[in-house]
């Protein structure tokens, strides 16, 4: 390792963990002061061109792609690097938070990959930060078991060879991590938290292993900051004395600006490139926040009616499989959120048949592989890419030059014939405060309604309510959306929850305050970029 950084970072109004001396060493706090000295002045100069470009959208309610980066396109010749052993094969991998039961339960669950995410399944708790990257490092000394403290059940590691391989989402480039601070005082951004923990940690202990420190890179919208990803990892590996290359990252295209530079962000990050993946919910959701003012063109109908086989999501899933083939990278299919009820077979039956149908779907489509939220989904995604892949890592040959995409074919929006509903509504309501108290009370992952919710499904509700709203829509009931109904309904949800959980319980929770918290995102004339910038302030821990 490299000289530690002349100035160490400072922990701020944070209560001491246990165990947290074995991450929060002096010399992980010097590499991730390094980080942030060298990368945090870009990284708030691309957060100011991120608001330079969604005022040109308000603009001119269109995009195109980049005409600037038209020969890196053009330039048949170039491929990402061929992914590593451990990356070839990615069929099937689960998401999760990194709590040390669903790092056990994920590393034995069957999947190839681990999405272990510090990101929209994780609200940043001081202590989901910390003790997440310590079950990390326990995961690969071996070192972790779990018991739970209600079922009494133990959890412990499976052998070596068949447990998942891990892919860590370290926070989006827009989070600080308001526990970590330099001299002046200034947040170190959270991504470089993450990022640097986890490497400083592990990435020696991974190449031993016969893995690397594999990434998910989380919201991205431009090219240029895969560039400052890249940029990280070339110096982070030079810092470690790894060779160049050891690090991996996976981009999800998951914000509608990215879709238009697919090809440029595996261009940037080539030598660390292993694939980009479709995002549903967040894809959706930027496509609401970027043309919300866009009129009624760009009206999306009930969150759970845009379906992937909708024209414009079909365009962006085609052009992202079409693209990662073209230059040898792998293309990840998007999330079957479904959570199996123990009490309603009836209810898994059907929902079963709609993960069997999507995931035949994506394999059928040319994906290499995909997601699945719980563990009893992995054999569904499984037999769908294994009827299609039989005994090969992937279908990389399969170029999919039959598919052509135009810059319109994305934006369609109008082309959907399902309208916004009175019960879509409701439900955008209901998934918000749900899930907001319980991000609140830091859970990022929750079970609402059968589905596994993570921050992206509270960023479309509460932007489909502020959209609905602001554009004058009309339900199928024939209300018009207004401030006041969106009141109502969130009135009448919160009355419900307290006749469900009883006095007790509804005061023990956060649920009045993720009630005004989800009105104040969703009514604000002025539109918040996250929900996850005014709701982390609002976080205890």
């Amino acid at each position: 390792m490299s000289a530690p950084a002349p100035h160490p970072l400072a922990i701020v109004d944070a209560e001491p963990l246990p165990r947290q001396e074995e991450v929060l060493t002096e010399a992980a706090l010097a590499f991730v002061a390094e980080l942030h000295r060298r990368f945090t002045p870009r990284r708030d100069e691309l957060l100011a061109r991120r608001a330079e470009r969604r005022a040109e959208i308000a603009r001119t309610s269109t995009l195109d792609f980049l005409p600037e980066t038209a020969a890196v396109r053009a330039d048949d010749s170039w491929r990402v690097a061929p992914a590593p052993e451990a990356l070839n094969d990615r069929r099937v991998e689960i998401t999760g938070p990194t709590d040390r039961k669903m790092t056990v339960n994920a590393l034995n669950s069957g999947a190839k990959v681990w999405l272990a995410d510090f990101e929209d399944a994780s609200a940043p708790t001081w202590e989901n930060v910390v003790l997440g990257q310590l079950n990390l490092i326990n995961a690969y000394t071996r070192t972790i078991d779990f018991t739970d403290p209600v079922s009494g059940k133990s959890y412990a590691l499976r052998p070596d060879g068949e447990l998942a391989t891990v892919v860590t989402r370290p926070r989006g480039w827009h989070l600080d991590e308001r526990h970590l601070a330099d001299a002046d005082g200034t947040r170190v951004p959270g991504a470089l938290v993450d990022f640097g923990l986890y490497f400083f940690h592990n990435a020696q202990r991974l190449l031993d292993l016969g893995k690397g420190p594999y990434f998910y890179l989380p919201k991205t919208e431009s090219h240029l900051e895969a560039r400052l990803w890249n940029d990280v990892f070339v110096f982070a590996q030079d810092y470690a004395g790894i060779p160049q290359g050891t690090v991996r990252a996976t981009v999800l295209i998951e914000t509608i600006t990215a879709a238009y530079e697919m090809e440029e962000i595996l261009y940037e990050l080539r030598d660390h490139a292993s694939g980009l993946n479709a995002g549903r919910w967040d894809y959706l959701f930027s496509i609401v926040k970027n043309f919300r003012d866009g009129g009624e063109k760009f009206v999306l109908p009930d969150r759970n009616a845009v379906t992937m086989t909708a024209p414009f999501m079909r365009a962006y899933t085609e052009l992202l499989v079409r693209t990662c083939h073209k230059r040898g990278a792998h293309a990840i299919g998007g999330m079957a959120a479904f959570i199996p009820s123990r009490r309603d077979p009836e209810v898994n039956k059907v929902a079963f048949e709609k993960v069997r149908a999507d995931k035949d779907r994506e394999a059928n489509d040319g994906f290499d592989g995909s997601w699945v939220a719980h563990p009893d989904l992995v054999p569904i995604a499984m037999e769908s890419f294994d009827r299609v892949l039989g005994d090969r890592p992937h279908q990389k040959d399969r170029l999919r030059e039959d598919v052509d995409v135009h810059a319109a074919d994305l934006l369609a929006i109008d082309s959907l014939e399902a309208t916004p509903t009175y019960a879509g509504l409701v439900n955008a309501v209901q998934v918000g405060i749900r899930y907001i108290e319980a991000w609140l009370r830091g859970l990022g992952a929750v079970a609402i309604f059968n589905l596994m919710e993570d921050a992206a499904t509270a960023e479309i509700s509460r932007s489909q309510i502020w959209q609905w709203i602001n554009a004058g829509v009309v339900l199928d009931n024939g209300e018009l959306v207004t401030a006041e109904l969106a009141r109502r309904i969130a009135a009448e949800e919160l009355s419900n929850i307290r006749g469900e959980l009883g006095e007790e319980a509804f005061a023990a929770g956060h649920w009045q305050q993720a009630h005004d918290l989800l009105l104040t995102v969703a009514l604000d004339e002025d539109y918040a970029d996250f929900l996850t910038l005014p709701a982390y302030e609002q976080l205890q821990g």
